[in-house]
């Protein structure tokens, strides 16, 4: 992988056929100033400039009309929104921030959390009343030290009923106490149409506070005809446990490990390159070979990158603990994105049916983003120091060795399965409904699907307390001239 000079996107950007108001006084920052950054980065390096007549080279023929167009915005949200390629269905990813330092910590894998995630159902019979439900207590958090389990049931926040109009608003806030419930299925799980809830006594207070999560959750050896099965929990591709990551193969080397369950249902993405080395963790035989590429804008083709196998984790660093399987299992919900879907799709182009995606449909995308700083370069040194606004918009995108990419409706399983609230099961246990449906077909017994899949019964879709790295792969700083290109 070659390593791409930081002064070609500067070069871009003072090339550019238009310039900051020369003739501005010199008052404070100015809604144009900041305008000006935002035009000219999307006019840089956003994927689809191709398609915003607005950001074409020859868009104006002056400073004054560029000017005039500066000044229609109000503010650089409504400018940023406005360069955005069909925002509903292609680009849903793409975002203006206020805050730089923020955004940089929570890519970084620090943010404001109790330990708790969650999915949202509708009540048994009911279109407005909601039901959340424990899904994830991340480790040493304080919902881990209260002795939360996953698959608790939630049904008021701070005495509150949940309902569809309400429980966004309710979960986001920073304390909370939360009110349990129990679930009643009345002896037939597959039919929800004599299934009750009732509340308890049981209550848990709890405050987000900042949090530094080892996305690599849980792993565990399981025996299954005498032979090992690795299961790997993890949850964010984060560069800086890639030691942690690697250090988990190594257990499942020392012990035989012959198949391997990748859960990534909760995983929304990070680093293209650690994806690559979990891709090089899984198999091994192919190294050197391409893994991913990722291809830029019409006008930075000289940036689009291979991203091989690799047999250690850095150049000169430690060495990979390879596997060398020719199949694994990956298990998957609508928040598998990104990164996760780029791994999924990488080894396909290599293991073909020897990847089985079981769960739900994915996140369906394949493309790249970087913070975009206002600075001569768009990184990080020697920012403008009059605004802390910073752009993380889609940059490139991701294919497989055979230019194969993430269709925009996400993957589709081969073994459909979602988690119903009813019975999210314990993760790691054997009985847990998606791990249990690929031990089965490890087994032998063939792909075990889910009867009777509901659409009511599926997770409701949920902005709470969904973090800015959600949802993205980045290329590490390291890679690129563009910075930390994410790859989303």
């Amino acid at each position: 992988m070659r390593l791409l000079k930081l002064t070609l996107i500067a070069t871009l950007v003072l090339s550019l056929n238009t310039s900051c108001f020369e003739d501005q006084d010199d008052n404070a920052i100015s809604a144009s100033e900041i305008n000006d950054f935002v035009w000219k980065a999307m006019n840089a390096v956003y994927l689809y400039k191709a398609e915003i007549p607005d950001l074409a080279n020859d868009r104006f023929s002056s400073n004054e009309a560029y000017g005039n167009y500066l000044n229609s915005f109000s503010d650089p949200e409504d400018l940023f929104e406005s360069v955005i390629f069909d925002r509903e269905v292609v680009d849903r990813f793409s975002i203006i921030v206020d805050d730089y330092i923020s955004l940089e910590q929570q890519l970084s894998g620090v943010f404001r959390s109790n330990g708790l995630e969650f999915n949202f159902y509708l009540a048994p019979g009911s279109e407005t009343d909601v039901l959340a439900v424990i899904r994830l207590v991340l480790n040493d958090s304080e919902a881990s030290t209260l002795g939360l389990q996953r698959g608790q049931i939630i049904d008021r926040v701070d005495g509150v009923s949940l309902t569809t109009s309400n429980f966004q608003s309710l979960f986001s806030q920073v304390s909370y106490t939360l009110h349990f419930a129990t679930y009643n299925d009345n002896g037939t799980p597959d039919d929800t149409s004599d299934d009750s809830v009732n509340s308890t006594l049981e209550t848990a207070s709890l405050t987000k506070v900042p949090y530094t999560e080892n996305p690599v959750y849980l792993t565990e050896i399981i025996e299954v005809n005498g032979q090992n099965v690795g299961y790997l929990m993890y949850n964010s591709f984060n560069a800086d446990f890639n030691t942690e990551l690697n250090n988990a193969f190594a257990t499942f080397q020392a012990n035989n490990v012959q198949h391997l369950v990748l859960d990534l249902r909760y995983n929304g993405g990070g680093s293209v390159n650690t994806a690559t080395l979990l891709g090089s963790m899984i198999t091994g035989q192919f190294n050197g070979q391409v893994f991913a590429k990722l291809n830029y804008n019409d006008n930075l083709q000289e940036l689009n990158t291979n991203y091989n196998f690799t047999n250690s984790l850095s150049n000169g660093g430690a060495a990979i603990n390879s596997l060398n399987l020719e199949s694994v299992y990956v298990l998957t919900t609508s928040n598998s994105a990104s990164a996760s879907e780029m791994v999924i799709n990488s080894l396909k182009a290599y293991l073909n049916d020897g990847v089985v995606v079981i769960g739900d449909f994915t996140t369906g995308k394949s493309q790249a983003s970087t913070i975009i700083y206002d600075s001569p370069d768009l990184g990080p040194q020697n920012k403008n120091p009059n605004h802390n606004y910073a752009l993380l918009p889609l940059i490139a995108i991701t294919v497989n060795k055979d230019d194969g990419q993430v269709p925009a409706n996400g993957l589709t399983p081969d073994i459909q399965i979602i988690e119903r609230g009813s019975n999210l099961g314990t993760l790691g246990d054997i009985t847990e409904p998606l791990l249990a449906a690929a031990l089965n077909n490890i087994e032998g017994l063939g792909r075990m699907a889910q009867p009777n899949i509901n659409e009511k019964e599926k997770p409701l879709k949920s902005k709470v307390d969904k973090k800015i790295g959600d949802d993205l792969m980045f290329v590490d700083i390291e890679t690129t001239s563009l910075n930390r290109l994410q790859i989303q």
